[in-house]
């Protein structure tokens, strides 16, 4: 199973960038899965997650400017990151969490860079 990420790249503040993330090979029984972003020096933090049955959750600093999405039968999940900021910043990571065949599971994707100049 791999989490393939895209859509970061170099943006100016208060531009817009859209990653998106699916999961491929043979997996079901996806949860939840989120974005979380890891800038240097600092420790990993959840971004934001959206559950199987749509709910979604957002850490403070990203309400109102980041948008989650997902498709649970194409195992795709997408962020519409709105109004960056430099404090954007970081690698983004894909994560997706289920069950299957009885056992958890817990996948990253490879990471995909967020610069934000200012």
């Amino acid at each position: 199973v791999q989490l393939q990420a895209s859509g970061g790249g170099l943006v100016q503040a208060g531009g817009s960038l859209r990653l998106s993330c699916v999961a491929r090979g043979s997996i079901f029984g996806i949860n939840v899965m989120g974005w979380y972003r890891q800038a240097p020096g600092k420790q990993r933090e959840l971004v934001a997650l959206i559950t199987s049955e749509g709910s979604t959750n957002y850490v403070d600093s990203v309400k109102g400017r980041f948008t989650i999405s997902g498709d649970n039968a194409k195992k795709r999940v997408d962020l519409e990151m709105n109004s960056l900021k430099p404090e954007d910043t970081a690698v983004y990571y894909c994560n997706a969490k289920g069950k299957m065949y009885y056992r958890e599971f817990d996948y990253w994707g490879q990471g995909t860079q967020v610069t934000v100049s200012s």
